[in-house]
């Protein structure tokens, strides 16, 4: 995998940027589409390599489902504007036009491409769909919120991205469905206020960031490639604590957020919901104890020419990380009392 950021690379990214911020700062419609396309157009470069199959795969695969999904949403929003002005809330309309959103941030149910394309990506780009490439879609989202349809979806996601995880051996697949099971709860915040989102958006990026880069750094996109004794244990034991913290275990940090949407669901009579989400977040759980309980006790594969070195710098931001998780959460409950 080449990480250069050349010239070209790093004009995408400020493209993938500014057509994100073009998509949210629109005051209309078809400004929202525009940089929702400029924001597909950048990403593509970004992710083919001619050198690659899969990535040249994955990004003909991605091209083609936000191409169906673009097409979609601009006739929704023609027919918004030439054919139902004088219904301007029309459920069945909003209905519709949540439809091409919900596939291109790859949720149900329309997730069925976001896990294949994650296995041909690299691990940066896999994080840039998995939180960046979000961003547009869910404050899109937010403005025409029909409540007893996306509570549906929100079920929806919570099942599908915990079952799909079971029987999956690629890291990057099971970050997919975790990414999938995290949407719901990131609907759910949405439907708070924007500031919660945003909060839950912050703290499961940086916790997907940590576990991106550190999976690139060992390079490893398989459960059994843990196995490997000569992984230090310390790097383990931060990668379980994050995965934990990612899965909304307390006192870690990324329970934080999921107390806060708890809170506000069975203070609102969503209690059939809450349970479903904490039941799925308990098997979320589980195959995130798989991934790394078994690389603490099997020790079976040992390669005397694989070393693993991870320069200091890398492992001091690990640590760094590694300790705001751990205490992220006594740190965060302080809010109450101020």
């Amino acid at each position: 995998m080449n990480y250069n950021f050349n010239s070209n690379k790093m004009f995408f990214y400020f493209i993938i940027f500014f057509s994100t911020m073009i998509s949210i700062s629109s005051n209309s419609w078809l400004g929202c589409w525009i940089g929702l396309e400029i924001n597909l157009l950048s990403f593509i470069p970004l992710i083919s390599n001619v050198n690659n199959l899969l990535m040249t795969e994955a990004s003909l695969k991605y091209f083609l489902i936000q191409s169906i999904a673009s097409i979609n949403l601009l006739f929704f929003i023609l027919m918004k504007m030439f054919f139902l002005k004088n219904f301007e809330f029309d459920k069945i309309y909003m209905i519709l036009l949540n439809l091409p959103l919900l596939m291109k941030m790859g949720s149900t149910p329309f997730h069925f491409w976001f896990p294949n394309i994650m296995e041909g990506l690299s691990w940066l780009n896999c994080f840039i769909l998995m939180t960046w490439q979000k961003i547009t879609p869910m404050i899109l989202l937010s403005y025409y919120f029909f409540n007893n349809f996306l509570i549906f979806i929100m079920i929806l996601n919570s099942i599908i991205g915990a079952l799909g995880g079971i029987n999956q051996i690629s890291l990057r697949k099971l970050l997919a469905f975790s990414s999938i099971n995290n949407l719901s709860w990131m609907i759910a915040s949405i439907m708070i206020s924007e500031n919660m989102w945003l909060l839950y958006f912050l703290i499961y990026s940086l916790i997907s960031l940590l576990m991106c880069l550190m999976f690139f750094m060992l390079n490893i996109f398989y459960i059994n490639q843990m196995f490997f004794s000569n992984i230090k244990m310390v790097i383990k034991l931060t990668m379980m604590f994050n995965l934990l913290s990612l899965g909304g275990l307390p006192p870690f940090l990324g329970f934080f957020p999921k107390w806060m949407i708890i809170n506000y669901l069975i203070n609102n009579k969503f209690l059939i919901l809450t349970f479903i989400f904490i039941m799925m977040s308990l098997i979320m759980l589980f195959f995130y104890i798989r991934m790394t309980y078994s690389s603490f006790i099997l020790n079976y594969i040992k390669l005397k020419w694989f070393k693993i070195k991870m320069k200091n710098t890398f492992f001091s931001l690990f640590n760094i990380i590694y300790i705001f998780s751990l205490l992220g959460l006594p740190l965060t409950t302080l809010f109450f009392y101020f």
